[in-house]
This record gives structure tokens, sequence and C-alpha cells, in this order.
């Protein structure tokens, strides 16, 4: 199987490590040192060699960081994760809600006569850095880069991510790297800039369309770029990760080690770009005075996928939505009590394997019954497995990395009779994402703009849930992708070509939890009879399609306008997989599609 559920960290191994560290803060005379979950590249996931937060703290979420001083250790964390730290972390550490307890309150609480906080200027980026010193501005605590001290007592640290790359064919890619460079060096030329570091992993992958497998779950290989201003590229990568890449890279793209990337950069001329949010601190030192601060130059052309692009993640979403199906039809004919979390998670992904484009999923399933279900990154592993009984809903959240598209689906599904306030809940959930699946909106307006459209019906019940309602999604690329959201955090505006989640939720620590979730894609709107001809609109296509569980479904507390999307919906669903499922799932799919 891709996923295995192996316990990867113990609350008990934090705090022998925790003293160690210690340790390595009197030896270079520090009062403290942060640990994010980042490495050099500065994309959300992470290699093993790079998971130090998880190893120091036991805390494996995919968001955070730690912050450890001479007499105390925070862990800082958003509301996706503040049920799950508690079970991870032992009593040496304490969880600090973040960000509403910043780094740099926290450090003059924690340090009231001042000190040095050390920092690793590989992992921490320039906003970040700049944000916590202003921040601290006026205070005795300065922060100071350093070695990486994790590192110096993580003795069976493994290795540095080395598979190999391949190309990512223009059958999928839609346009070639040679288009792509020559339409974002156009970019440099205008503003006047001679290059554009590029870390992201994800970013590097797109503009030369090659796909890799250093990071679990994401077709990417690690690298750094630089673009240049006659559509070069300089690439720092591993030489023998592109061993047979020659060709498809042709003689525009120059290949470096990594390890000779800083004195390029040292080498560079003035007004070369880079991106605060996402270039380590140890980049911009390199380059000096010769920075100039803009937007990653792949970031926007990236997300804006095109007609190939789309077409490719529509057609993988009819065979991801395939699988869906024969899941929820074999789950449905089991009795409860007889099933496990972890036996949920192997019967999809068998399904999912059916399909020869599969490369992997698209992140580790999260398959929470129960009480689990509350946990909104919840990773079931051998010691939590847990039965799936009556009155249990189960949460199910998962993706497959295809070659043509990455997908992303949240179902939450009934176990035998379900409780009334489950059902409530569940409805306003529905409520919120047909609300948005609905939504029209006017150009220039960001995910900030619009996100509570999907809160809506749970803000009016004194509800909420403490996640963004969207991320964009990849194009066989991160599940997680920028720089669009549907978030209160997200001033991007919104265009054509973005592929979103829309995934709203509701959890009761200790008793259930709910989430749905669709992927949509960015559309030009229609014009509409007696709307106005000079306002240009924007709308959704809705990509994911598999049934939504009428067992959780309070219908009288449907208006006739959502009543009218989902019986839509559920008549596209079955039109669309019931050729593609076998004769026992097409028949639990004409019930479950049924009008209600």
């Amino acid at each position: 199987m891709f996923q295995s559920f192996e316990v990867t960290s113990r609350p008990e191994q934090g705090p022998p490590r925790l003293a160690e560290l210690r340790v390595e803060l009197m030896r270079e005379g520090l009062d403290g040192f942060l640990i994010p979950r980042a490495d050099a590249h500065q994309g959300e996931y992470v290699f093993a060699h790079d998971e130090r937060l998880a190893w120091l703290t036991g805390f494996t979420g995919s968001a955070g960081f730690c912050a450890v001083l001479n007499n105390s250790a925070g862990v800082f964390i958003d509301g996706r994760y503040r049920t799950q730290v508690k079970s991870q972390v032992a009593s040496e550490y304490t969880p600090v809600p973040w960000p509403e307890t910043s780094l740099a309150n926290w450090l003059v609480e924690q340090l009231p006569k001042g000190g040095e906080v050390g920092f690793d200027p590989w992992l921490h980026t320039v906003a970040q850095i700049e944000q916590t010193r202003t921040a601290l501005t006026g205070t005795a605590v300065t922060l100071i880069p350093c070695d990486n001290l994790v590192d110096r007592i993580w003795a069976d640290q493994p290795a540095p991510a080395s598979e190999a790359a391949k190309v990512h064919p223009m059958k999928f890619a839609g346009e070639s790297h040679k288009d792509k460079r020559t339409r974002l060096a156009a970019d440099l030329i205008k503003a006047d800039q001679t290059s554009a570091v590029i870390t992201l992993p994800d970013s590097v992958c797109w503009l030369l369309n090659i796909r890799g497998a250093d990071i679990p779950r994401n077709p990417i290989a690690q690298g750094f770029a630089v673009l240049n201003a006659d559509s070069s590229v300089d690439l720092f990568m591993t030489p023998s990760k592109l061993e047979g890449l020659e060709g498809h890279l042709g003689n525009m793209v120059h290949v470096h080690h990594p390890s000779d990337f800083l004195k390029h950069l040292e080498g560079l001329k003035s007004k070369v770009r880079l991106d605060k949010s996402s270039v380590p601190m140890i980049v911009a030192d390199a380059i000096g005075n010769g920075v100039v601060w803009g937007d990653e130059p792949c970031a926007l052309p990236k997300a804006c996928k095109n007609a190939t692009e789309i077409a490719g993640s529509s057609e993988a979403h009819l065979r991801d939505g395939a699988a869906i199906v024969e899941l929820l039809a074999w789950l449905d004919a089991q009795d409860a009590g007889t099933l496990t979390e972890t036996q949920v998670v192997a019967q999809l992904e068998g399904y999912r394997r059916r399909d020869n484009a599969l490369q992997d999923i698209s992140f580790e399933t999260i398959a929470g019954t129960g009480p689990n279900g509350a946990i909104m990154h919840y990773r079931v592993t051998e010691e939590t497995d847990s039965t799936l009984d009556d009155g249990h809903l189960i949460v199910l959240d998962s993706g497959g990395q295809y070659l043509d598209g990455t997908t992303d689906i949240t179902r939450t599904i009934a176990i035998g009779t379900p409780p009334t306030e489950a059902c409530v809940a569940f409805t306003r959930v529905l409520m919120g994402m047909i609300a948005m699946s609905r939504l029209r909106w006017p150009k220039g307006l960001a995910g900030r703009d619009i996100e509570m459209i999907g809160r809506l019906p749970l803000w009016m019940a004194g509800q909420d849930f403490d996640h963004g309602l969207g991320h964009g999604v990849g194009a066989y690329l991160s599940v997680h992708e920028g720089p669009q959201r549907l978030s209160r955090a997200s001033t991007v505006p919104l265009q054509a070509g973005m592929i979103l989640s829309n995934e709203p939720g509701y959890y009761r620590e200790g008793e259930f939890g709910i989430r749905i979730e669709n992927l949509i894609v960015v559309e030009e709107a229609p014009a509409l009879t007696g709307g106005d001809d000079h306002r240009a609109m924007l709308n959704w296509r809705t990509l994911t399609f598999a049934p939504i569980d009428r067992r959780l479904i309070v219908t009288e507390m449907l208006d006739a306008e959502s009543r009218t999307w989902l019986n839509a919906y559920h008549t596209q669903t079955f039109e669309y997989l019931v050729d593609r499922v076998s004769e026992n799932a097409a028949k639990w799919l004409t019930a479950a599609t049924k009008p209600i």
C-alpha cells in the first residue's frame, strides 16, 4: 500500500530530545532556538530528513513550529491541530494557539530580561523573520541566524531525498517548458529585472515540465532554480536525478549541483526578484543589495490551469469518483461494528489502484470515525484504529495523484442510525457547500471576499469551523497549492482556471466530525438576462462527482434552490459514473442519487 499505519512519533520521545537540545543551547550561548516544519525549499510538505518538528516534539501536523527556551517550549499550532496536539506532545511542551498568540509576544513574555534566539536561515522565509524582528523592535529579544541545532543531536536522521525526476509530457502539461520560460522571462524584462530565484519545488517542476518522487504523496523533485531574463534557467538539482532528461531540458537549462547554489547567488547582478513569502532568509542574505521584492514568477501562472490541465483534471476526477462509489457501495453493505478505520482506508486504496494512471495517493487518507472525526487532520495508526460503530459518522478525506490530475474529496458517511444533532449540523455544512458551489461573483474578488458564503448556515446557528473553506490544488502536483485560497487571509483575486477545494465542516470534540469537499474550477460566468452587460463575472464548475449521504440530510432544512442543486448534482453524478463502476456499485449508485 501507499499508506502505512505505523506510529511515527510518541510523546515520551520528546523530553529526552528536548534536554539534549538545551545542552546545545548552552554550548552556543543562546537563550532559545526555533524549529519550524519546513525545509530549505519552503514547500508545505517535507521529506523524512526534514521532519525536525515531529522528531523533537511528537507533533505531526502539516503546519506549526516550536520555540525551545531554557525553561519552556511552546508548540505553535493553528485551529486545525488543537485537538490533535493534545495527544501527541508531552507535558514538557506547551501548545500555543497561533496566530492568536504571536511568536514575538510569546518570546517577550517568556524572556522578560531579553535574550538571543537562534534560527536556521535555510528554514525560515524572509517574511517570517522580518515580521518577528519588527514585532520585537524595542524589546531585548533578538533573532540570531545559526547552525541547525536539531541536526546536531538527531543521530539517525534520514538521508536527504534522492529520487529520479521524470518528464511530464505535453499531453498532460499543455504548454512546453520553452514557452513557459519565454512567457515568464518577458515579465522579468517588462519589470526591468535580470532574474528571479525559485525555491518552491512544485514551481520548479511546473516550469520545466518535470515531476519527481522526493516528497511522499507529492510528485515533485527537490531543487532550486534561477530564471533569467533571456529565458534560460540555472537549475540546482542533484545531477543523478536528471539522468536521461538532457534532451527534454535542452541547452537553455543549465544543471548545477545544489551545493553551488549560494555561490551562484552571490555572483548575480542587481535586480534579482525574490518573493519574501517563499525564499529562505539565507537566499536574500547571499544576494544582498541586488534584491528586488516581488511575487514568485511561477505561482500565479501555475495556479491558472490551461485547457489541457483542466481537461485532465476533469477526467481524473471521474475515474476517482468511480473508485469512491465502489468504496461507498462496499461500505454500505457492511454491518455496523464489523469494520475498522484501517480496513476502510485499505479498501479505498485498492479501488483506486485499479487505475493504471494512479501514481500515489495525494495525502494520507483521513478516516476518522466517531470522536476521531473531530480531529481535522486525523491519521489512523495501528494504535488508534477504531471500529465503525452504530451511530457513528466517519469523515473520509482522501485523494489520488494521477498522471492527468490531482484529486481531493471528502465525504461524511452515516454508520447505522446517525444522531439527530449530527444530521442537523451535516445539513448546515451541506447548505454552505452548495451555496459556494452556486456562487457568481464580480471579477477582482479574492478568497477572503467570498469564503463566508460557505460558513453562513453554520454562523446563523452559532457554529463555525477552524480551517479555511478551501485551498488551491495542483495539476498532478501538490494537493495544497497557492497562492489562491478560500480563506479570510487570502488577498489574491480569483481567476479563470484556478482549481480550489470547497470544504466546509463542523467538529464537536469527543463526539463527531463533519466535512464535505468537492474540487471546483473558476470559469468565466455567462451573461444573465437582466444583468449588467459591463460587469464581468466568474463562477464555479464542479470537478468532483460522488454521492453525498442522503441519510444525513434533514430535507426540510434545505431551501428550494439548494434542493434543486443537490438533485441536479446527483443526476450528473449518476450519468457520469454509472458506466464506470461495477454492476453492484451501479445498483447502489442508483439508490444513492435519487432525488430528495
